[in-house]
């Protein structure tokens, strides 16, 4: 998508002072005000993004995310919804009814270093500081800081 109309088109519900720097590839998403999102982003259908969020260039926020208000996404973050991808089962490839999607939910006031990956289903407390290159593989406790693969 280039351009604002691509995004409305697209199904985006979009506040208020949102600043995105095309190209990006978002749909059927809700993002709340005060948002900054950097380009090369793809965020999927029914992800939530809350209020005054910073999203680095190269992000990648898919299906079953959920980021409450105040959050920092650094670049090329990986979200990741599905703990046992394959592209075929028995031998035809896999359709939406195959695939289990599991959510995440990224608390207020979180913050998630450059290339950090999140497994799915996983609860990123209050405040809490994932750092750069994490692997984050369990819920991370309110104000916690981890790091490291897989991140402690």
């Amino acid at each position: 998508m280039n351009s604002w109309d691509d995004l409305y088109n697209n199904g985006v519900e979009i506040g208020a002072k949102v600043y995105i720097q095309f190209p990006v590839n978002i749909y059927d998403c809700s993002i709340g005000n005060n948002v900054r999102i950097g380009p090369f982003v793809e965020i999927q259908r029914g992800v939530v993004v809350g209020n005054r969020i910073k999203i680095g260039s190269h992000t990648f926020i898919c299906a079953g995310v959920e980021i409450e208000d105040d959050v920092f996404i650094g670049h090329g973050v990986m979200f990741t919804n599905d703990r046992q991808p394959r592209s075929s089962i028995a031998g035809k490839l896999k359709e939406r009814k195959d695939w289990k999607l599991e959510y995440t939910l990224v608390m207020e006031g979180a913050s998630i270093g450059t290339g950090a990956v999140i497994l799915p289903g996983i609860v990123i407390g209050t405040g809490a500081m994932i750092g750069a290159g994490s692997v984050v593989t369990k819920d991370v406790a309110p104000y916690a800081t981890v790091y490291g693969n897989p991140a402690r």
